[in-house]
């Protein structure tokens, strides 16, 4: 069980910072890459995102 709210406590992350990639004002080129990065990367790709990826304007920093 405890496997599963991990599991979807991820997805419901990666899924907010697809949202953020592509609200940022970003190059398309670099939404489609900070996307691949986040979902092959899982864990270390929401981590590097966060703290160095682009940053959109309805994001609190």
């Amino acid at each position: 069980m405890f496997e599963g709210l991990l599991g979807l406590l991820h997805l419901a992350l990666a899924i907010w910072a697809i949202i953020n990639i592509f609200s940022s004002g970003s190059s398309v080129l670099g939404k489609i890459l900070w996307t691949l990065f986040v979902l092959l990367f899982p864990v270390v790709g929401l981590i590097v995102w966060f703290f160095i990826g682009p940053k959109s304007s309805s994001r609190l920093a």
